[in-house]
């Protein structure tokens, strides 16, 4: 992509950015957008080779990937900071993981079970000079608890499974009082009954339902989120593949 191009790809997240009142609270310099524009610059090459991402046009992308992982932090962006660590459960090519960390500063554990995917998010952090705040990880959210020795302050996830799994996966990862972001499109009444069902079990509560509109009629985002306030009621994580085959919190 020439530099012409990426400019004006800039100047468009910036001006989506300026006039959306929704991400009003967070602040992303030009410094930090270019940053955001080389991403999905490096995304939609990429994806010529791997399949990474269905979205192909870079001005829908903006919205559909840039845009759509700041609305994880929307409603209060200081639940993520330079002293905050943040893991990123199925991260594909890096959202919201990498747009998050580029606005924040934190430092983040990206994660995916498809090492396609891990090594292509790898080559994005090495071309953008963010090696030393970003880690790769292939592994499944199981594994984690296990191969990461800290706990997070923030667990994101966009899109990857129900939130009541979402939610058996984040609680053995999350320090106490820390914080789980789901994204989701226009989640059941069956989908966030079972995910307060699995939350007792899981040690958190709800803490947080936020509801954007996506610019240019893109679609409908629901942010939810879940605080850990206490020990889980049941030894965590469970085997592999147990929180999708035997989810907790069905009735």
């Amino acid at each position: 992509m020439n530099q012409n191009s990426h400019e004006v790809l800039t100047e468009e997240l910036l001006e989506l950015l300026a006039s959306d009142a929704d991400l009003s609270l967070i602040t992303v310099t030009p410094e930090m957008a270019e940053l955001l524009i080389q991403h999905l610059e490096l995304v939609v090459e990429k994806n010529k080779r791997i399949n990474l991402t269905r979205i192909t046009n870079e001005h829908e992308a903006i919205v559909l990937h840039i845009i759509d992982s700041l609305l994880f932090i929307a409603h209060k962006p200081t639940v993520l900071g330079p002293d905050e660590k943040l893991l990123d459960v199925g991260t594909g090519a890096g959202y919201p993981g990498l747009p998050l960390t580029i606005v924040s500063g934190c430092q983040s554990t990206l994660i995916d079970s498809v090492g396609k995917k891990v090594n292509a998010v790898e080559e994005f952090t090495d071309a953008m000079g963010l090696v030393n705040r970003v880690s790769s990880l292939h592994a499944r959210a199981e594994e984690v608890p296990e191969l990461c020795h800290s706990r997070f302050d923030v667990v994101v996830a966009r899109a990857v499974a129900q939130t009541n799994v979402l939610i058996e996966y984040a609680s053995p990862c999350l320090r106490r009082n820390g914080t789980l972001l789901v994204g989701k499109g226009n989640p059941s009444d069956e989908e966030i009954q079972a995910a307060s069902r699995a939350a007792r079990i899981c040690g958190l509560e709800a803490s947080g339902r936020f509801e954007y509109e996506l610019p240019h009629d893109l679609g409908h985002r629901t942010i939810l989120a879940y605080t850990k306030t206490g020990n889980p009621r049941i030894k965590l994580p469970r085997q592999n593949g147990m929180a999708k085959k035997n989810p907790l919190g069905l009735q």
